[in-house]
């Protein structure tokens, strides 16, 4: 199997991950919502309402954090299908097959990333 099959494969597994992460928080964070508004407790007095404002906030976090992470992979896999994937975004030269292997949403070789 080639680099870029091997790549495309990681990157479909991990959308679909991603995308059961994103449904999953969403639902928690709606029934968060739903139960906060159904409920007259107020947050502000309430003992326990400092720690569903962290929670609702902690999955707001990673929600966001999610759907930053499959716009990359989706990018990644257009790269794939536009035939520039694994060429460094800056430099144009090639990103090395470990560096794919191991974060293939790269975009940036390993020098060119370092520099930052």
């Amino acid at each position: 199997m080639d680099q870029i099959t091997e790549v495309r494969e990681l990157l479909v597994a991990d959308r679909e991950r991603t995308s059961e992460l994103i449904a999953s928080l969403t639902g928690s964070i709606a029934s968060m919502v739903e139960a906060s508004q159904l409920s007259a407790s107020d947050d502000e007095h309430d003992p326990e309402g400092s720690t569903i404002a962290f929670e609702r906030s902690q999955a707001s976090t990673l929600l966001a954090a999610a759907r930053e992470h499959l716009a990359d992979v989706d990018a990644a896999l257009a790269r794939i299908a536009a035939g520039t994937y694994g060429r460094c975004e800056r430099c144009g030269g090639a990103i090395a097959r470990e560096r794919l292997l191991a974060r293939p949403t790269a975009r940036t070789c390993i020098v060119c990333a370092a520099a930052g």
